[in-house]
């Protein structure tokens, strides 16, 4: 499970990414933005009070935040005319964010200078900076290596919460009562996710959610995440699992 520490760490190597906000008329609105430091409460970022970007999050109190690191991020294409995706990973999180007053941050600041000081010094050259902690949140890192360039299977998936935000784990889900093992699964699956049995299962971590073993199996033992996620909890009792990083 990661750490907040992990989290900020993982989003840092890109330095800036996207934002994402809902606008007053419904529409999600995204930007440019980063993370500029954390601890035990969250993950801490600035903008002006007199944007659109503040007002989104004063009245929705929602942030999402996804960032691609990758060796080589230009599109390019295989002689087929196919996308090639350099290895890489990409890390997002979603959950509830709260201003933060400027008495607060003088607090953090006093325990630790280095974390907060430069916030401070940011709101003292511009009079309309402010600042918000996602301070709830949860998310996934999707390691992918697509041409199997560094090891055995193309991915290498992992979901996180934070105070306790509910998630589902990563990957399709195969009913028992319904698996003949015909192995038909395994075939059509590129992603190295099927695990052999007297039933078969799906390694979570290993699974794109692509759908092919889905459409391919013939008894219809395997399960959906979308629109199916009702289902999971309903029909198979995988309940949604909550999980806490360490703070």
């Amino acid at each position: 499970m990661l750490s907040v520490k992990e989290v900020f760490e993982k989003f840092e190597e890109l330095h800036s990414y996207s934002f994402t906000t809902i606008s007053s008329d419904g529409y999600p609105e995204i930007r440019i933005a980063h993370f500029l430091t954390y601890d035990k409460d969250g993950l801490y970022f600035q903008t002006m009070n007199v944007k659109p970007f503040y007002k989104q999050l004063k009245e929705q109190k929602k942030l999402a935040a996804c960032a691609l690191v990758a060796e080589d991020g230009r599109a390019t294409h295989d002689s087929d005319g196919l996308s090639y995706f350099p290895p890489g990973y990409y890390i997002r999180v979603a959950g509830d964010v709260r201003e933060v007053s400027l008495s607060e941050l003088k607090r953090k600041a006093e325990k630790n200078e280095n974390k907060f000081r430069p916030l401070i010094l940011d709101i003292d050259r511009y009079p309309t900076m402010t600042t918000f902690v996602l301070y709830k949140f949860r998310g996934e890192v999707y390691d992918y290596d697509f041409e199997k360039k560094f090891r055995s299977h193309k991915l290498l998936r992992e979901r996180f919460s934070f105070n306790n935000l509910d998630y589902l784990e990563p990957g399709f889900f195969i009913k028992k009562d319904k698996c003949i093992a015909c192995g038909t699964c395994a075939k059509v699956c590129t992603f190295d996710a099927i695990v052999k049995g007297e039933t078969y299962r799906i390694n979570g971590s290993r699974c794109d959610e692509c759908g092919s073993c889905y459409t391919a199996c013939p008894t219809n033992a395997i399960i959906a995440k979308s629109p199916l996620e009702e289902s999971l909890r309903k029909n198979i009792g995988k309940k949604i699992i909550k999980y806490s990083l360490s703070k």
